[in-house]
């Protein structure tokens, strides 16, 4: 265990500034060549980043079938079907939206924590989540949909990022239970949770005919492969990463509530990147959120 004060706190929030950037990267690589590819893509190039630093770097490979069972099934339903679902609601109501939308899922993460681990979070904790939640719902919706988003695809939109928000409450549920069974290195937990998405994606992507000559597809887009790239150094390989080792050192509701700040992060990037104009209401809810992260420092 971490000796390091609030260790599990810091690391969910270093894993929203890690998907802030990914976020921001990924949704210009699917603009070019498409979520499905994307989707895959990332994934492969975060495990060819983890096999290396497994087999080089010391890590403690030893897991028992439990924590194979559990981490496994976190990787399937967080990864495969829950990311799918969230890369499809980006491509119909824009990351904005889908974000809002995925705000439920730390409530739905606490429910379930409390139901299957019984954690119960302090009343400080909970009025801390409630007021970042709240902040993050602010600085969404700050953002009016633009006329592509404003079409028939909002409903459906929202639904899939709904499915989304519950299967990340459900994967983190169960990779919270492999941390209880025994200490696991946060690298290897994501090694193991990502070639489980791959192993169920890759064959139904093949079977389906969504992806073709994706190796063709790069070689025509260099930029959309840099793109890809650096998303997922940034997103399945360090921030899976650091996202598991939050849960595996504080509440699950904790750890996915302060995950789920990256809208309030992005800020100062899409501000600098991008040239886009803060609001008042945008910069306040930053502060109610940042307010509601300390006193999830403090519960």
């Amino acid at each position: 265990m971490s000796t390091l004060p609030f260790f599990g706190e810091l690391c969910g929030l270093l894993t929203a500034v890690f998907w802030s950037g990914s976020s921001i990267v990924f949704s210009a690589a699917t603009a070019r060549v498409g979520s499905v590819l994307v989707n895959i893509s990332r994934l492969i190039i975060a495990l060819c980043c983890l096999v290396p630093l497994l087999l080089f770097g010391g890590c403690a490979l030893e897991l028992t079938r439990a924590q194979l069972l559990y981490l496994g099934t976190s990787g399937v339903i967080g990864l495969a079907v829950g990311d799918s679902f969230l890369f499809r609601a980006y491509r119909q109501i824009g990351p904005r939206v889908a974000m809002l939308v995925m705000s439920m899922s730390p409530a739905i993460a606490t429910l379930l924590a409390f139901m299957v681990l019984d954690e119960r979070p302090s009343v400080l904790g909970l009025v801390g989540m409630a007021v970042t939640l709240t902040g993050i719902a602010i600085v969404v919706n700050e953002r009016r949909l633009g006329p592509a988003h404003a079409r028939a695809g909002l409903a459906s939109g929202v639904f899939f990022a709904s499915l989304a928000a519950v299967t990340q409450g459900v994967g983190l549920i169960f990779a919270k239970l492999a941390f209880l069974q025994g200490s696991i290195n946060g690298f290897v937990a994501t090694a193991v949770r990502i070639a489980s998405a791959l192993f169920v994606l890759l064959p139904v992507v093949i079977l389906l005919g969504r992806v073709t000559h994706p190796l063709r597809t790069f070689r025509n887009d260099r930029k959309a492969l840099g793109l890809t790239a650096v998303g997922s150094v940034l997103g399945p390989f360090l921030g899976i990463s650091t996202s598991l080792m939050a849960v595996a050192y504080t509440d699950v509701g904790v750890a996915a509530t302060l995950m789920a700040t990256v809208p309030i992060i992005m800020l100062p990037l899409v501000r600098f990147l991008f040239k886009e104009r803060l609001t008042w209401g945008a910069i306040g809810g930053a502060f109610i959120a940042v307010a509601g992260v300390v006193m999830l420092f403090l519960h």
